[in-house]
């Protein structure tokens, strides 16, 4: 699939990116042949498979989240580690 220059240009605005030139024929190429490999995958008959997300067997390890009550004094003593505002424990932001 051929991709015009301006074409480039657009997505390259849309993804705020700063290309030269010769980014810009560079990338049209590259993403002019990705799109034409996913056209030929786009043309396999796939509605007779089974969707999924993957195929390796792993299975979820997360544990749900739930609130459990500490025993009072282990509370108390996490509680007096550090400043306290409105009966909790205030730390730093990390973000």
């Amino acid at each position: 699939m051929k991709l015009s220059t301006e074409e480039i240009k657009h997505i390259a605005e849309l993804s705020r990116l700063d290309l030269s030139d010769e980014e810009v024929e560079k990338y049209r190429v590259e993403l002019g042949k990705i799109l034409e490999y996913v056209k030929i995958l786009n043309e396999v008959e796939t509605k007779k498979v089974d969707i999924t997300a993957q195929v390796s067997g792993l299975m979820d390890v997360f544990r749900k989240d739930e609130a459990k009550s500490w025993p009072q004094d282990e509370l108390e003593l996490a509680l007096n580690q550090g400043e306290r505002e409105d009966g909790s424990l205030k730390v730093k932001r990390v973000l």
